[in-house]
Formats: C-alpha cells, sequence, structure tokens
C-alpha cells in the first residue's frame, strides 16, 4: 500500500517541475534576459547557492553559463558580469545605462537615502562632485598628502618597534594608521593610536562592514521581502550604523561651534560652508542627514580596504620570505635608509610596485564590488536587461581570469613584471572595480599601500612564529567578502 501512495506523489512532483520548467523557459525566453540557472517560486535560486560562499557559488556558475548570466534572488532577477571584457563594456562602454547603484539595504534607511555609495540622480551627482573636489583641495593626488601620509607611517614604524618582537596582531596598528589620514582631512586632526574613542570607531566600522558582507544582510539587500520572514532582523547591524551615525553627528556640531565661514579647516567645514551658501535653497542637498552620512562613506571607503589589504600583504610576505629579501633589496638600493619614501621612488621600484599590485589582485578585497542598477532599457551581449535591473560585477572573475594571470590562484609579483623585469599594466587589474562608479578613494589608496609598505619594510624585519610553510595564505571567505585568516608575527628593526 505504500508503495501506490507513493506512485502517485513522485509522479504529481514530477508534473509539477516539469510545468515550472517550461514556464521558466517560456518566461525566460519572452524577457531576453541573460541565460542562468532555473529558479524556485518565490525562493529563486537561494537553496541552489550557498550563500556562505557566494565567490564560489558564482565561479560554478560562470564556468555554466559564460560572462553574463542571470540568478533569482527571491523574485529579483540579478545580473552577474564576469571578466574584464564583459566589466568594462557594461561599466565604460555603457556607462550611463550601468551607472545606478543598486540595493544595499541591510544598511537601513538612514544610509541608503542620503550619503554619496547608495544613492543615485542628481543626489549622487551633486555629492561625488563636492566630494572628489573638495578631497583634491585638501590634497588628494597632491604633494600635501603625500607628506601627511609619511609623517602617518613613521607613527605607524615607532608603535610597531614598541612591540619589541614580542608575537601581536598588526590588525589594530594599521587600521589606526590608514584611518589617521581620512581623520586629518574629514576632522582636521589625527588622533593618538592610544585614544580609547578613536579605537571605538575603528572597530565599529570593522565590525559594521563585517556584519553587512555576512550572507544574512546580502540575502536582505536582494530579497528584502523574503527575509522578511526568514531571517527576522537585523539589531546589530543596525546598532553598529546607530553608534557611528552618532559619533560622527557629535564631531559635526563640535564643529559648528567653532566654525568659522572664511577659513575652513577640512572636510566638515567645507561641508556646513556650502550649507550656508544653499540655505536658502529648499531642493539643496547640503543639508544634515547628507553630511553624517557623506562622511561615514568617506571612512567605509578609506579604511578598511587598504589596512585589510596591508595585513594580507604582511602575511604573505612571512609566508615568502625571499619576496621580502627582494623588496627590502629594492628599497636599500633606491632609497637607501636615512629618508622617507616618496611616491617619486615608485617608477625605480618595478619590484616593490608589482608586489603591492599582486597583494590587491590576490587579496581580492571586494569580490562582487557594489551593486549597479540598470537606469533604462539596455541591449547587451545580445540580451536584454530592462530599467531597475540589479547588476553584479564579480570583480573576483576578472582579478582571477586566466588569460591575464599566468598562475591566478597563486601569489605571483611576475604577473606585473615583463621579461626585463619591468612594471607592467595589466587590464584586467580592477580591485577598485572602474567606471563612473569607481572608488573615489582609489589613488589614495594606492599611495597609502605603497607608502605605508615599504616605510614598514624600510625600518622592520618580519618573523613568523610557525615555519612558513605552514602559513596559510588563502582567503577567508564569509558571504560575499575574503579576508586573511588571523595571525600574529613579531617585527625587528633591520639589522
Amino acid at each position: 500500500m505504500a508503495l501506490f501512495g507513493v506512485l502517485p506523489f513522485s509522479f504529481l512532483l514530477s508534473c509539477i517541475i516539469f510545468f515550472l520548467a517550461l514556464l521558466w523557459r517560456s518566461h525566460n525566453k519572452k524577457s531576453k534576459l541573460p541565460p542562468g540557472p532555473m529558479p524556485l517560486p518565490w525562493l529563486g535560486n537561494v537553496l541552489q547557492m550557498d550563500i556562505r560562499n557566494m565567490i564560489t557559488a558564482l565561479q560554478r556558475l560562470q564556468e555554466r553559463y559564460g560572462p553574463v548570466f542571470t540568478i533569482y534572488i527571491g523574485s529579483q532577477p540579478v545580473v552577474v558580469l564576469c571578466g574584464p571584457k564583459a566589466i568594462k563594456e557594461a561599466l565604460i562602454d555603457n556607462a550611463e545605462a550601468f551607472g545606478g547603484r543598486g540595493p544595499m539595504l541591510a544598511l537601513g534607511d538612514n544610509i541608503v537615502k542620503y550619503g554619496m555609495i547608495t544613492t543615485n540622480g542628481e543626489r549622487w551627482r551633486q555629492l561625488r562632485r563636492f566630494a572628489f573636489s573638495t578631497l583634491r583641495n585638501f590634497g588628494m593626488g597632491k604633494k600635501s598628502i603625500e607628506e601627511r601620509i609619511q609623517e602617518e607611517a613613521q607613527f605607524l614604524v615607532e608603535a610597531l618597534e614598541k612591540t619589541r618582537g614580542h608575537p601581536f596582531d598588526p590588525t589594530t596598528h594599521l587600521n589606526q594608521a590608514v584611518a589617521n589620514i581620512i581623520c586629518s582631512v574629514v576632522f582636521g586632526n589625527r588622533f593618538e593610536y592610544e585614544d580609547e574613542k578613536f579605537t571605538a570607531l575603528l572597530n565599529l566600522i570593522s565590525q559594521a562592514l563585517q556584519l553587512f558582507l555576512s550572507p544574512r544582510s546580502q540575502m536582505k539587500n536582494f530579497a528584502p521581502r523574503l527575509m522578511r520572514v526568514l531571517a527576522g532582523p537585523f539589531d546589530k547591524l543596525s546598532k553598529c550604523i546607530q553608534d557611528l551615525l552618532t559619533f560622527v553627528s557629535q564631531r559635526i556640531q563640535a564643529h559648528r561651534e567653532s566654525f568659522d565661514p572664511n577659513y575652513p579647516r577640512d572636510f566638515i567645514d567645507c561641508f556646513l560652508s556650502k550649507m550656508e551658501q544653499e540655505k536658502d535653497n529648499p531642493a539643496s542637498e547640503f543639508h544634515d542627514d547628507n553630511l553624517v552620512v557623506l562622511v561615514l562613506n568617506l571612512f567605509f571607503a578609506g579604511t578598511e580596504a587598504v589596512s585589510t589589504t596591508l595585513r594580507y600583504g604582511l602575511l604573505i610576505l612571512l609566508r615568502y620570505p625571499e619576496i621580502e629579501a627582494k623588496v627590502h633589496e629594492e628599497i636599500d638600493r633606491v632609497i637607501g635608509r636615512n629618508r622617507k619614501p616618496s611616491m617619486e621612488d615608485l617608477t625605480q621600484m618595478p619590484y616593490t610596485n608589482a608586489v603591492v599590485h599582486e597583494i590587491q589582485r590576490f587579496g581580492d578585497f571586494a569580490p562582487l564590488g557594489a551593486p549597479h542598477s540598470m537606469t533604462c532599457d539596455t541591449q547587451f551581449q545580445g540580451y536584454t536587461i530592462p530599467k531597475g535591473t540589479t547588476v553584479i560585477t564579480f570583480l573576483t572573475s576578472a582579478l582571477e581570469d586566466p588569460h591575464h594571470f599566468e598562475t591566478p590562484r597563486k601569489f605571483n609579483p611576475g604577473h606585473f613584471l615583463d621579461d626585463n623585469g619591468a612594471f607592467k599594466k595589466n587590464e584586467a587589474f580592477l580591485p577598485f572595480s572602474t567606471g563612473k562608479r569607481v572608488c573615489l578613494g582609489e589613488g589614495l589608496a594606492r599611495m597609502e599601500l605603497f607608502l605605508f609598505l615599504t616605510t614598514v619594510l624600510q625600518n622592520l624585519t618580519l618573523k613568523t612564529l610557525r615555519d612558513q610553510e605552514e602559513i596559510d595564505i588563502l582567503p577567508q571567505i564569509v558571504g560575499s567578502g575574503k579576508r586573511p585568516l588571523s595571525y600574529q608575527l613579531c617585527m625587528f628593526p633591520r639589522p
């Protein structure tokens, strides 16, 4: 009797699956979206993807469907772009169409509606234009900001020397050094490394970013209705964001109390001055909500990515002391021990430059970048992508493209060196993305990575607590993010 009960159920289930497959094929052919796996009703492809490791799941789909494919998260289609050719064709050749910002709903309404990173249209244009020009006025890309990084690099070396060869985790030191560059531009001053409020701020930023990159948060970004049913509230991330907004608001209020519109001291003063100029304009984008979130945008963009990349770089050099030795040799030959490294040295240090680039490529801090959104219906590679569709640029697929990198899964500075040992660019090197939404702080980040790393290695040598062969440099993948595993090292003055 049990058998006669199972057979009808199996037949009915097979019919349902067959019917759904026909519906999906008909819908996909009609919509002309790029191909992709068949989604389930309401759930989409969630059950077919490991949301705890979206990078590996997307790599498998790329192998099956090619450089452009569609996945469904809940009932929402998401188009995924893979490889440098497809990414550049979209973000550069079709910059306007792919220039919208996709959903980042996990950050909450207080963030996504304001500032520069999560907004669209006129608000985004005005705030990005203001941020770019103001940061340049305060030295971004100029000698003055280079001198500021050089000064902070010396503070970092002093702090590292105080470890006196004892094992330690370099995370806090690197976070503090990198964050102080943004602090000097935004707040007009740096913080001492022992400052408790400064340490609390950096911990909040780090925690918020980790929570945002978690599988639950990424699901909420793309399928908020589904997550309201399945995952419950996002109290931890919301609290982190609120604490950060409170910290920034307090700093802005302190600026207001000593503000002189004739002598702007920093980024906040410049924004306050702009607010004063447009106080009679009811449609002005220069108001408190945008200021608070814009300042927070600068911290998110200007701290965690660089400090994590530096931390990854030190781990890699522990694993490959022969690479550290070559960098030491080039530093001694080009710079010596008695003067500060400068950006002018970069052209004479091809090997160090290649190492810095390879750290960024291998570290792959933001594998999915930030989501884009279509601003209009667009024909792309023979498919039709409707207005409002979310688009993911799978940056890992460019940074690990086997056609551009000989050993894509291995650390190899040779990826950026020609046969004569000269530095060579690589068109697949897209750690900051590209196009209209490229990271605003790309130039600053490149400067920080080179100057901080060379200054540390000019003065110190690294020692591991384990056999170098036991050091694991493969990234820890959580949701849509990559991080180096936690580690400790020792640092000693160079002989």
